[in-house]
């Protein structure tokens, strides 16, 4: 009987994926805050996964992000997450244009932090679930 590793483990791994590129985005828009005219970006999560994971991308992994079509991975930069990509609204914008709100991205920050972490947990515990199952104990 064949083990479909993919079906086992789920959403999982593409949730990861997720999680992992809405914490460059956070901690870019963190590093920025300072910035004159820095736009702050953010990815609607379920939009991300359901692009992730949607139709015909089951085992496909997100593509690069590249800014030339030349480089490794030849996607240019509208791939499926670009999709989910938002401009984040700011409360109180800065004279100089920047939307960076630095203690709402900690937050945002803190928060996918430990939502990444449970996602890991949550696939570390599918994995061990597999090796008991493998070697019987």
């Amino acid at each position: 009987m064949a083990l479909d590793i993919d079906k086992h483990l789920g959403v999982l791994p593409a949730a990861l994926e997720v999680r992992g590129r809405r914490t460059e985005l956070l901690a870019t828009n963190l590093a920025n805050a300072d910035t004159p005219q820095y736009k702050a970006r953010d990815l609607d999560f379920r939009e991300a996964l359901a692009a992730a994971t949607g139709p015909g991308t089951q085992g496909r992994r997100l593509a690069l992000d590249t800014t030339q079509p030349r480089h490794l991975g030849g996607a240019s930069s509208a791939h499926a997450a670009d999709a989910a990509l938002k401009y984040r609204v700011p409360l109180a914008p800065a004279l100089d244009g920047n939307t960076v709100d630095a203690q709402l991205e900690q937050a945002e920050f803190a928060e996918n932090a430990v939502r990444y972490q449970a996602t890991l947990t949550f696939l570390s515990s599918r994995f061990r679930s597999l090796m008991t199952a493998i070697t019987g104990q």
